[in-house]
Protein backbone atom coordinates (compact mmCIF):
# COMPACT_ATOMS: atom_id res chain seq x y z
CA UNK A 1 0.00 0.00 0.00
CA UNK A 2 1.27 3.35 -0.84
CA UNK A 3 1.40 6.01 1.67
CA UNK A 4 -1.23 8.20 -0.03
CA UNK A 5 -2.94 4.81 -0.23
CA UNK A 6 -2.44 4.29 3.63
CA UNK A 7 -3.84 8.02 3.83
CA UNK A 8 -7.26 7.38 2.29
CA UNK A 9 -8.21 3.95 4.12
CA UNK A 10 -7.17 5.97 8.03
CA UNK A 11 -9.78 8.46 6.34
CA UNK A 12 -12.53 5.98 5.32
CA UNK A 13 -12.14 4.38 8.81
CA UNK A 14 -12.28 7.57 11.35
CA UNK A 15 -14.37 10.04 8.69
CA UNK A 16 -16.55 7.86 7.58
CA UNK A 17 -20.45 8.90 8.56
CA UNK A 18 -21.49 6.16 11.21
CA UNK A 19 -18.62 5.38 13.75
CA UNK A 20 -19.13 4.31 16.93
CA UNK A 21 -15.44 5.88 18.91
CA UNK A 22 -15.29 2.94 21.75
CA UNK A 23 -14.76 0.17 18.50
CA UNK A 24 -12.61 2.16 16.72
CA UNK A 25 -10.47 2.54 19.91
CA UNK A 26 -11.09 0.01 21.84
CA UNK A 27 -13.19 -2.78 21.47
CA UNK A 28 -12.17 -3.98 17.60
CA UNK A 29 -8.67 -4.82 19.63
CA UNK A 30 -7.44 -8.36 20.94
CA UNK A 31 -8.85 -8.48 24.11
CA UNK A 32 -5.80 -9.65 25.96
CA UNK A 33 -3.52 -7.15 24.03
CA UNK A 34 -1.73 -5.14 26.09
CA UNK A 35 -2.82 -1.26 25.74
CA UNK A 36 -0.62 0.25 28.30
CA UNK A 37 2.23 -0.47 30.57
CA UNK A 38 1.59 1.61 33.53
CA UNK A 39 5.09 2.44 35.49
CA UNK A 40 3.52 2.45 39.10
CA UNK A 41 5.11 5.52 41.61
CA UNK A 42 7.36 2.79 43.19
CA UNK A 43 8.55 2.22 39.63
CA UNK A 44 6.30 -1.73 39.66
CA UNK A 45 4.31 -2.48 36.58
CA UNK A 46 1.21 -3.07 35.39
CA UNK A 47 0.30 -3.92 32.27
CA UNK A 48 -3.92 -3.23 30.98
CA UNK A 49 -5.08 -4.83 28.33
CA UNK A 50 -8.07 -3.74 25.88
CA UNK A 51 -10.37 -6.41 27.50
CA UNK A 52 -9.85 -4.38 31.24
CA UNK A 53 -9.64 -1.33 29.39
CA UNK A 54 -13.48 -2.02 27.80
CA UNK A 55 -14.97 -3.40 30.85
CA UNK A 56 -13.52 0.08 32.88
CA UNK A 57 -14.74 2.56 30.68
CA UNK A 58 -18.01 0.53 29.51
CA UNK A 59 -18.77 1.09 33.19
CA UNK A 60 -17.42 4.94 32.96
CA UNK A 61 -19.81 5.89 31.18
CA UNK A 62 -23.02 4.04 32.07
CA UNK A 63 -21.78 6.43 35.16
CA UNK A 64 -21.60 9.12 33.10
CA UNK A 65 -25.24 8.61 31.42
CA UNK A 66 -26.35 7.92 35.21
CA UNK A 67 -24.86 11.51 35.97
CA UNK A 68 -26.87 13.28 33.26
CA UNK A 69 -24.34 13.35 30.65
CA UNK A 70 -25.21 12.92 26.82
CA UNK A 71 -23.17 12.92 23.40
CA UNK A 72 -21.55 16.39 23.17
CA UNK A 73 -21.24 17.32 27.08
CA UNK A 74 -17.98 18.02 27.76
CA UNK A 75 -16.47 15.99 30.76
CA UNK A 76 -13.03 17.52 32.11
CA UNK A 77 -9.95 15.49 33.52
CA UNK A 78 -7.16 16.89 35.31
CA UNK A 79 -5.48 13.85 36.04
CA UNK A 80 -1.69 12.55 35.74
CA UNK A 81 -0.67 9.30 34.04
CA UNK A 82 -2.78 6.65 35.17
CA UNK A 83 -5.17 3.52 34.43
CA UNK A 84 -7.56 5.65 35.74
CA UNK A 85 -7.11 8.54 33.18
CA UNK A 86 -7.56 5.94 30.45
CA UNK A 87 -10.50 4.76 31.88
CA UNK A 88 -11.57 7.75 32.45
CA UNK A 89 -11.05 9.47 28.89
CA UNK A 90 -12.29 6.20 26.92
CA UNK A 91 -15.42 6.37 28.82
CA UNK A 92 -16.13 9.78 28.12
CA UNK A 93 -15.41 8.85 24.32
CA UNK A 94 -17.73 6.05 24.95
CA UNK A 95 -20.46 8.22 26.39
CA UNK A 96 -20.48 10.37 22.66
CA UNK A 97 -19.22 13.33 25.34
CA UNK A 98 -16.31 15.69 25.01
CA UNK A 99 -13.06 15.24 26.40
CA UNK A 100 -11.17 18.51 28.24
CA UNK A 101 -7.91 17.61 29.24
CA UNK A 102 -6.48 20.22 32.13
CA UNK A 103 -2.61 19.96 32.62
CA UNK A 104 -1.45 19.11 36.48
CA UNK A 105 0.82 21.48 36.50
CA UNK A 106 -2.19 24.53 36.10
CA UNK A 107 -3.47 26.52 39.05
CA UNK A 108 -6.89 27.03 39.80
CA UNK A 109 -7.59 30.41 37.90
CA UNK A 110 -6.11 28.25 34.84
CA UNK A 111 -8.28 25.54 35.47
CA UNK A 112 -11.54 27.73 36.05
CA UNK A 113 -10.89 29.18 32.85
CA UNK A 114 -10.97 26.77 30.45
CA UNK A 115 -13.91 24.86 32.85
CA UNK A 116 -15.74 27.94 32.21
CA UNK A 117 -15.14 27.74 28.86
CA UNK A 118 -15.77 24.28 27.39
CA UNK A 119 -18.61 24.66 30.28
CA UNK A 120 -18.17 21.41 31.75
CA UNK A 121 -20.97 19.36 33.49
CA UNK A 122 -18.29 16.89 34.98
CA UNK A 123 -14.59 17.09 36.24
CA UNK A 124 -12.54 14.09 36.76
CA UNK A 125 -9.14 14.83 39.32
CA UNK A 126 -7.21 13.25 41.28
CA UNK A 127 -7.05 13.17 44.94
CA UNK A 128 -3.84 15.38 44.98
CA UNK A 129 -5.38 17.67 42.52
CA UNK A 130 -8.58 18.36 44.10
CA UNK A 131 -7.69 21.20 46.43
CA UNK A 132 -7.37 23.20 43.13
CA UNK A 133 -11.23 22.94 42.63
CA UNK A 134 -12.25 24.24 46.28
CA UNK A 135 -13.68 27.86 46.22
CA UNK A 136 -12.23 30.78 46.71
CA UNK A 137 -10.86 33.98 45.06
CA UNK A 138 -10.53 32.22 41.84
CA UNK A 139 -13.70 29.84 42.22
CA UNK A 140 -17.09 30.33 43.40
CA UNK A 141 -19.30 28.06 45.99
CA UNK A 142 -21.72 27.73 43.29
CA UNK A 143 -20.46 25.73 40.12
CA UNK A 144 -22.06 23.83 37.46
CA UNK A 145 -19.94 20.57 37.56
CA UNK A 146 -19.95 17.75 39.20
CA UNK A 147 -16.67 16.43 40.62
CA UNK A 148 -15.61 13.14 40.97
CA UNK A 149 -12.32 11.94 42.64
CA UNK A 150 -9.86 8.89 41.66
CA UNK A 151 -7.26 7.59 43.89
CA UNK A 152 -8.39 9.02 47.50
CA UNK A 153 -10.82 10.46 49.37
CA UNK A 154 -13.01 13.58 48.25
CA UNK A 155 -14.63 16.75 49.94
CA UNK A 156 -18.40 16.24 50.85
CA UNK A 157 -20.69 15.83 48.07
CA UNK A 158 -17.75 14.59 45.55
CA UNK A 159 -18.55 11.21 43.78
CA UNK A 160 -15.72 8.55 43.98
CA UNK A 161 -13.94 7.31 40.99
CA UNK A 162 -14.04 3.64 42.18
CA UNK A 163 -17.49 3.62 43.81
CA UNK A 164 -19.13 4.60 40.33
CA UNK A 165 -17.35 1.84 38.41
CA UNK A 166 -18.25 -0.80 41.14
CA UNK A 167 -21.93 -0.17 41.05
CA UNK A 168 -22.30 0.88 37.51
CA UNK A 169 -23.63 -1.89 35.04
CA UNK A 170 -21.49 -2.41 31.79
CA UNK A 171 -24.11 -3.29 30.44
CA UNK A 172 -26.02 0.04 30.21
CA UNK A 173 -23.25 1.93 28.80
CA UNK A 174 -24.15 3.72 25.73
CA UNK A 175 -23.30 3.01 21.96
CA UNK A 176 -23.22 6.22 20.51
CA UNK A 177 -23.20 6.31 16.57
CA UNK A 178 -21.45 9.53 15.55
CA UNK A 179 -19.72 10.89 12.08
CA UNK A 180 -16.02 12.17 11.48
CA UNK A 181 -16.66 16.02 12.18
CA UNK A 182 -17.85 15.29 15.84
CA UNK A 183 -15.69 16.32 18.64
CA UNK A 184 -13.94 14.34 20.13
CA UNK A 185 -12.06 16.30 22.48
CA UNK A 186 -11.99 20.15 23.64
CA UNK A 187 -8.24 21.05 24.15
CA UNK A 188 -7.35 24.94 25.38
CA UNK A 189 -4.25 26.72 23.69
CA UNK A 190 -2.56 29.98 24.57
CA UNK A 191 -1.83 32.57 21.77
CA UNK A 192 -0.36 36.41 21.80
CA UNK A 193 -3.47 37.99 23.04
CA UNK A 194 -6.56 37.11 24.71
CA UNK A 195 -7.92 34.14 27.03
CA UNK A 196 -6.87 30.90 25.94
CA UNK A 197 -9.06 29.41 22.88
CA UNK A 198 -10.62 26.20 22.46
CA UNK A 199 -9.91 23.77 20.02
CA UNK A 200 -12.41 21.10 18.82
CA UNK A 201 -10.49 17.79 17.79
CA UNK A 202 -12.88 16.08 15.77
CA UNK A 203 -12.88 12.10 15.37
CA UNK A 204 -11.92 12.21 12.02
CA UNK A 205 -8.29 13.76 13.04
CA UNK A 206 -7.55 10.67 14.59
CA UNK A 207 -6.62 9.49 10.79
CA UNK A 208 -3.86 12.14 10.99
CA UNK A 209 -2.77 10.85 14.43
CA UNK A 210 -2.41 7.24 13.43
CA UNK A 211 -0.38 8.28 10.09
CA UNK A 212 1.69 10.13 12.38
CA UNK A 213 2.31 6.89 14.58
CA UNK A 214 3.07 5.28 11.15
CA UNK A 215 5.09 7.52 8.97
CA UNK A 216 6.84 9.72 11.38
CA UNK A 217 7.46 7.39 14.53
CA UNK A 218 7.51 4.30 12.21
CA UNK A 219 5.99 2.56 15.71
CA UNK A 220 5.90 -1.20 14.47
CA UNK A 221 3.29 -4.30 16.06
CA UNK A 222 6.68 -5.19 17.61
CA UNK A 223 7.89 -2.02 19.25
CA UNK A 224 8.05 -1.02 23.23
CA UNK A 225 6.77 2.07 21.94
CA UNK A 226 7.17 5.43 24.89
CA UNK A 227 6.08 8.69 24.16
CA UNK A 228 7.21 10.54 27.44
CA UNK A 229 5.15 13.54 26.54
CA UNK A 230 2.12 14.71 29.43
CA UNK A 231 -1.61 13.89 28.19
CA UNK A 232 -2.70 17.49 29.34
CA UNK A 233 -0.99 18.57 26.32
CA UNK A 234 -1.46 17.73 22.73
CA UNK A 235 1.78 15.59 21.89
CA UNK A 236 1.28 13.25 25.03
CA UNK A 237 -2.74 13.07 24.33
CA UNK A 238 -2.48 12.52 20.66
CA UNK A 239 0.17 10.40 20.75
CA UNK A 240 0.60 9.33 23.97
CA UNK A 241 -3.37 8.23 24.20
CA UNK A 242 -5.46 8.46 21.16
CA UNK A 243 -3.22 7.30 18.60
CA UNK A 244 -1.71 4.30 20.51
CA UNK A 245 -5.12 3.45 21.18
CA UNK A 246 -6.67 4.10 17.11
CA UNK A 247 -3.43 1.60 16.10
CA UNK A 248 -4.07 -1.00 19.14
CA UNK A 249 -0.37 -0.23 19.96
CA UNK A 250 1.20 -0.32 23.86
CA UNK A 251 2.65 2.85 24.98
CA UNK A 252 4.10 3.04 28.36
CA UNK A 253 2.70 5.80 31.14
CA UNK A 254 5.16 6.69 33.91
CA UNK A 255 3.21 7.89 36.95
CA UNK A 256 6.64 8.68 38.53
CA UNK A 257 7.98 12.32 38.82
CA UNK A 258 10.76 12.06 35.54
CA UNK A 259 14.04 12.67 36.41
CA UNK A 260 16.95 11.20 33.90
CA UNK A 261 17.35 8.12 36.39
CA UNK A 262 14.11 6.85 36.01
CA UNK A 263 14.31 7.48 32.75
CA UNK A 264 16.82 5.06 31.58
CA UNK A 265 15.04 2.86 34.07
CA UNK A 266 12.30 2.45 32.17
CA UNK A 267 14.15 2.75 29.01
CA UNK A 268 16.40 -0.29 30.09
CA UNK A 269 13.75 -2.21 32.26
CA UNK A 270 10.82 -2.41 29.44
CA UNK A 271 13.38 -2.54 26.58
CA UNK A 272 12.10 0.59 24.86
CA UNK A 273 12.65 0.38 20.99
CA UNK A 274 11.09 3.89 20.02
CA UNK A 275 11.16 6.77 21.71
CA UNK A 276 9.21 10.08 21.47
CA UNK A 277 9.74 13.06 23.76
CA UNK A 278 10.16 17.16 23.77
CA UNK A 279 13.93 17.64 23.63
CA UNK A 280 14.01 19.14 27.25
CA UNK A 281 14.36 15.28 27.61
CA UNK A 282 16.94 14.44 25.63
CA UNK A 283 19.14 17.52 26.68
CA UNK A 284 18.51 15.85 30.62
CA UNK A 285 19.56 13.08 29.66
CA UNK A 286 23.00 14.23 28.57
CA UNK A 287 23.40 16.95 30.65
CA UNK A 288 22.61 14.27 33.73
CA UNK A 289 25.28 13.08 35.81
CA UNK A 290 23.39 9.82 35.59
CA UNK A 291 25.47 7.65 33.13
CA UNK A 292 23.83 5.68 30.18
CA UNK A 293 23.24 2.21 30.56
CA UNK A 294 24.51 -0.05 28.24
CA UNK A 295 23.06 -2.52 25.42
CA UNK A 296 19.94 0.22 25.08
CA UNK A 297 17.59 -1.41 22.50
CA UNK A 298 16.29 2.03 20.73
CA UNK A 299 15.59 1.91 17.29
CA UNK A 300 13.71 4.59 16.62
CA UNK A 301 13.99 8.17 18.92
CA UNK A 302 11.94 11.35 17.56
CA UNK A 303 11.72 14.99 18.87
CA UNK A 304 8.90 17.37 18.99
CA UNK A 305 7.80 20.39 20.77
CA UNK A 306 10.48 23.14 19.58
CA UNK A 307 13.48 23.11 17.48
CA UNK A 308 16.25 20.34 17.76
CA UNK A 309 19.61 21.33 18.43
CA UNK A 310 22.04 19.68 15.65
CA UNK A 311 24.42 18.53 18.06
CA UNK A 312 21.36 16.53 19.75
CA UNK A 313 20.88 14.57 16.95
CA UNK A 314 24.98 13.34 17.09
CA UNK A 315 24.45 12.90 20.96
CA UNK A 316 21.77 9.96 20.02
CA UNK A 317 23.46 8.36 17.33
CA UNK A 318 26.28 8.01 20.21
CA UNK A 319 24.80 7.39 23.07
CA UNK A 320 21.04 5.81 22.07
CA UNK A 321 22.19 4.23 19.07
CA UNK A 322 19.98 6.24 17.03
CA UNK A 323 19.64 9.59 15.63
CA UNK A 324 17.09 11.76 17.13
CA UNK A 325 14.45 13.15 14.37
CA UNK A 326 12.62 16.07 14.64
CA UNK A 327 9.36 16.97 13.62
CA UNK A 328 7.09 19.65 13.62
CA UNK A 329 3.18 20.27 14.37
CA UNK A 330 1.01 22.41 16.28
CA UNK A 331 -2.58 22.04 18.69
CA UNK A 332 -4.31 22.97 15.46
CA UNK A 333 -2.32 20.25 13.58
CA UNK A 334 -0.98 17.31 15.31
CA UNK A 335 2.55 16.61 13.20
CA UNK A 336 2.57 17.92 9.91
CA UNK A 337 6.46 18.12 8.92
CA UNK A 338 8.92 15.44 10.13
CA UNK A 339 11.80 13.68 9.48
CA UNK A 340 9.55 10.23 9.26
CA UNK A 341 11.29 7.12 10.60
CA UNK A 342 9.25 5.26 8.20
CA UNK A 343 10.97 3.19 5.25
CA UNK A 344 8.50 4.72 2.86
CA UNK A 345 9.37 8.82 3.75
CA UNK A 346 12.66 7.81 5.68
CA UNK A 347 15.64 10.49 4.18
CA UNK A 348 19.16 11.60 5.46
CA UNK A 349 18.41 14.15 8.24
CA UNK A 350 20.08 17.28 6.79
CA UNK A 351 21.25 19.39 10.34
CA UNK A 352 18.75 21.99 11.74
CA UNK A 353 15.85 20.54 9.40
CA UNK A 354 12.37 19.59 10.43
CA UNK A 355 11.84 17.65 7.63
CA UNK A 356 9.27 17.25 4.80
CA UNK A 357 5.28 17.42 5.21
CA UNK A 358 4.17 13.78 6.50
CA UNK A 359 1.91 12.21 3.55
CA UNK A 360 -1.49 13.27 3.73
CA UNK A 361 0.07 17.14 4.24
CA UNK A 362 1.32 19.58 1.88
CA UNK A 363 3.23 22.87 3.14
CA UNK A 364 4.97 26.04 1.55
CA UNK A 365 6.62 28.97 3.05
CA UNK A 366 5.03 32.40 1.52
CA UNK A 367 6.20 35.48 1.64
CA UNK A 368 5.99 38.13 4.60
CA UNK A 369 4.12 40.96 2.34
CA UNK A 370 2.10 38.57 0.18
CA UNK A 371 0.30 34.83 -0.17
CA UNK A 372 3.09 33.74 -2.86
CA UNK A 373 5.39 31.14 -2.26
CA UNK A 374 8.90 32.13 -1.47
CA UNK A 375 12.21 31.49 -3.32
CA UNK A 376 14.35 28.51 -2.06
CA UNK A 377 16.25 29.29 1.19
CA UNK A 378 14.09 32.92 1.61
CA UNK A 379 12.35 33.33 4.82
CA UNK A 380 8.78 33.52 4.89
CA UNK A 381 5.72 32.26 6.87
CA UNK A 382 5.74 28.60 7.22
CA UNK A 383 1.87 27.56 5.86
CA UNK A 384 0.05 24.30 5.43
CA UNK A 385 -1.53 24.02 1.57
CA UNK A 386 -4.93 23.50 2.53
CA UNK A 387 -5.91 22.01 -1.27
CA UNK A 388 -2.93 19.07 -1.22
CA UNK A 389 -3.68 18.66 2.73
CA UNK A 390 -6.34 15.92 3.50
CA UNK A 391 -5.50 14.75 6.69
CA UNK A 392 -6.22 18.43 7.66
CA UNK A 393 -8.75 18.76 10.42
CA UNK A 394 -8.80 21.88 12.22
CA UNK A 395 -11.46 24.30 11.04
CA UNK A 396 -11.37 26.88 13.52
CA UNK A 397 -11.61 28.05 17.48
CA UNK A 398 -14.91 27.57 19.41
CA UNK A 399 -16.78 31.08 19.93
CA UNK A 400 -13.77 32.63 18.18
CA UNK A 401 -14.32 33.89 14.84
CA UNK A 402 -11.79 36.63 15.04
CA UNK A 403 -8.55 34.87 16.15
CA UNK A 404 -10.43 31.93 13.08
CA UNK A 405 -10.39 34.12 10.61
CA UNK A 406 -6.44 34.92 11.38
CA UNK A 407 -5.42 31.77 10.78
CA UNK A 408 -6.52 31.12 7.33
CA UNK A 409 -6.46 32.71 3.87
CA UNK A 410 -9.65 34.62 2.71
CA UNK A 411 -9.82 32.28 -0.38
CA UNK A 412 -9.19 29.02 1.91
CA UNK A 413 -6.15 28.19 0.44
CA UNK A 414 -3.49 28.47 3.68
CA UNK A 415 -3.47 28.07 6.79
CA UNK A 416 -1.18 30.43 8.67
CA UNK A 417 1.06 28.64 11.59
CA UNK A 418 1.92 31.43 13.02
CA UNK A 419 5.95 30.54 12.29
CA UNK A 420 8.52 31.86 9.88
CA UNK A 421 11.24 29.44 8.39
CA UNK A 422 12.25 28.51 4.93
CA UNK A 423 12.21 25.57 2.66
CA UNK A 424 15.25 24.45 0.90
CA UNK A 425 15.54 23.45 -2.98
CA UNK A 426 15.04 19.85 -2.23
CA UNK A 427 12.12 20.51 -0.38
CA UNK A 428 13.34 20.54 3.27
CA UNK A 429 11.70 22.62 5.54
CA UNK A 430 13.42 25.03 8.28
CA UNK A 431 12.42 26.47 11.40
CA UNK A 432 13.91 29.90 11.67
CA UNK A 433 11.92 31.83 14.10
CA UNK A 434 7.66 32.65 15.28
CA UNK A 435 6.01 35.37 13.78
CA UNK A 436 4.24 36.26 16.65
CA UNK A 437 5.10 36.21 20.88
CA UNK A 438 4.41 32.41 21.64
CA UNK A 439 7.13 31.09 24.39
CA UNK A 440 8.12 27.28 23.68
CA UNK A 441 9.59 26.04 26.71
CA UNK A 442 10.11 22.62 27.15
CA UNK A 443 8.24 21.65 24.47
CA UNK A 444 5.20 23.63 25.39
CA UNK A 445 3.85 26.77 23.34
CA UNK A 446 2.69 29.19 25.73
CA UNK A 447 1.04 32.91 25.22
CA UNK A 448 2.40 35.76 26.97
CA UNK A 449 -1.30 37.24 27.50
CA UNK A 450 -1.87 35.11 30.47
CA UNK A 451 1.09 35.82 32.39
CA UNK A 452 0.79 39.41 31.55
CA UNK A 453 -2.76 39.11 32.80
CA UNK A 454 -1.76 38.08 36.01
CA UNK A 455 1.33 40.30 36.66
CA UNK A 456 -0.86 43.41 36.15
CA UNK A 457 -3.86 41.92 37.96
CA UNK A 458 -0.89 42.88 40.83
CA UNK A 459 -2.12 46.59 42.11
CA UNK A 460 1.45 47.74 41.98
CA UNK A 461 2.31 46.21 38.24
CA UNK A 462 0.94 49.09 35.91
CA UNK A 463 2.36 47.43 32.44
CA UNK A 464 4.05 44.00 32.13
CA UNK A 465 5.49 42.34 28.75
CA UNK A 466 6.27 38.19 29.07
CA UNK A 467 9.41 37.46 26.73
CA UNK A 468 11.10 33.76 26.06
CA UNK A 469 15.03 33.90 26.79
CA UNK A 470 17.04 31.30 24.86
CA UNK A 471 18.24 28.55 27.56
CA UNK A 472 20.51 25.60 26.74
CA UNK A 473 17.95 22.77 28.54
CA UNK A 474 14.70 24.58 28.20
CA UNK A 475 15.00 25.95 24.78
CA UNK A 476 13.50 29.12 26.52
CA UNK A 477 12.74 30.60 29.58
CA UNK A 478 10.22 32.91 30.79
CA UNK A 479 10.99 36.88 31.79
CA UNK A 480 8.78 39.51 32.44
CA UNK A 481 9.52 43.16 32.31
CA UNK A 482 7.59 44.94 34.69
CA UNK A 483 6.13 48.73 34.97
CA UNK A 484 5.45 49.51 38.22
CA UNK A 485 2.62 51.58 39.72
CA UNK A 486 3.35 55.47 40.63
CA UNK A 487 5.41 55.27 44.40
CA UNK A 488 6.26 51.39 44.12
CA UNK A 489 9.96 50.96 44.56
CA UNK A 490 11.26 47.70 43.16
CA UNK A 491 13.46 45.22 45.16
CA UNK A 492 14.40 41.76 44.77
CA UNK A 493 11.51 41.00 47.60
CA UNK A 494 8.88 42.48 45.18
CA UNK A 495 9.99 40.18 42.25
CA UNK A 496 10.47 37.12 44.19
CA UNK A 497 6.21 38.24 45.25
CA UNK A 498 5.76 38.48 41.31
CA UNK A 499 6.83 35.27 41.06
CA UNK A 500 4.86 33.53 43.14
CA UNK A 501 1.58 35.35 42.23
CA UNK A 502 2.37 33.42 38.73
CA UNK A 503 2.78 30.19 40.72
CA UNK A 504 -0.19 30.53 42.27
CA UNK A 505 -2.35 31.83 39.93
CA UNK A 506 -1.32 30.45 36.56
CA UNK A 507 0.95 27.29 36.88
CA UNK A 508 4.63 27.01 39.24
CA UNK A 509 6.59 26.06 35.76
CA UNK A 510 5.76 29.23 34.17
CA UNK A 511 7.11 31.53 36.53
CA UNK A 512 9.16 34.37 34.88
CA UNK A 513 12.77 33.20 35.92
CA UNK A 514 13.63 37.13 36.08
CA UNK A 515 11.59 39.81 36.53
CA UNK A 516 13.44 43.26 34.96
CA UNK A 517 11.65 46.28 36.60
CA UNK A 518 11.90 49.14 34.02
CA UNK A 519 10.83 52.47 33.20
CA UNK A 520 8.92 51.93 30.32
CA UNK A 521 8.25 49.29 27.80
CA UNK A 522 8.69 49.53 23.82
CA UNK A 523 5.58 50.32 21.77
CA UNK A 524 4.50 50.74 18.58
CA UNK A 525 2.82 54.57 17.75
CA UNK A 526 -0.64 53.10 17.97
CA UNK A 527 0.75 51.50 21.97
CA UNK A 528 1.13 48.12 21.21
CA UNK A 529 4.06 46.56 23.31
CA UNK A 530 6.93 45.29 20.94
CA UNK A 531 7.81 42.12 22.88
CA UNK A 532 10.04 41.61 19.81
CA UNK A 533 11.98 44.22 20.99
CA UNK A 534 12.92 43.23 24.20
CA UNK A 535 13.29 39.81 22.88
CA UNK A 536 16.44 40.56 20.78
CA UNK A 537 17.77 43.16 23.47
CA UNK A 538 17.76 40.02 26.13
CA UNK A 539 18.99 37.52 23.96
CA UNK A 540 21.79 39.32 23.01
CA UNK A 541 22.72 40.09 26.52
CA UNK A 542 22.30 36.36 27.01
CA UNK A 543 25.33 35.61 24.43
CA UNK A 544 26.86 38.38 25.95
CA UNK A 545 26.14 42.04 23.69
CA UNK A 546 24.87 45.00 25.21
CA UNK A 547 21.72 46.25 23.38
CA UNK A 548 18.89 48.91 24.43
CA UNK A 549 15.63 47.39 23.97
CA UNK A 550 14.35 50.47 23.62
CA UNK A 551 15.98 50.58 20.01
Amino acid sequence: MTPDERVADLLATFDAPDVVVADLLCDRHPADAVGFTVVQPDLSLRDVTYGELAERSRRFAAALVDLGVGPGDRVATLMGKSLDLVTAVLGIWRAGAVHVPLFTAFATPAIALRLDGSDASVVVTDAGQRAKLLPGEDLPADVAWRVVVAGGPGEEGDLRFDDLLAQADPANAPVVRVDGSAELVRLFTSGTTGTPKGVPIPVRALAAFVAYLEFGLDVSEDDVYWNAADPGWAYGLYYGIAAPLAAGRRNILLQAGFTPATTWEVITRLGVTNLAAAPTVYRSLRSADVAPPEGLALRRATSAGEPLNPEMVAWGERVLGCEIRDTYGQTELGMSIVNGWHDAVRRDVKPGSMGRPMPGWAAAVLRNDADEPTAPGEAGRVVIDLAKSPLMWFTGYVDAPNKTAERFSEDGRWYYTGDAGYVDEDGDFFFSSRDDDVIIMAGYRIGPFELESVLVADERVAESAVIGVPDELRGEVVEAYVVLAPGVTPSEELAAELQQRVKTKLAAHLYPRTVHFVDELPKTPSGKIQRFQLRRARSAEVQGAEVNPAT
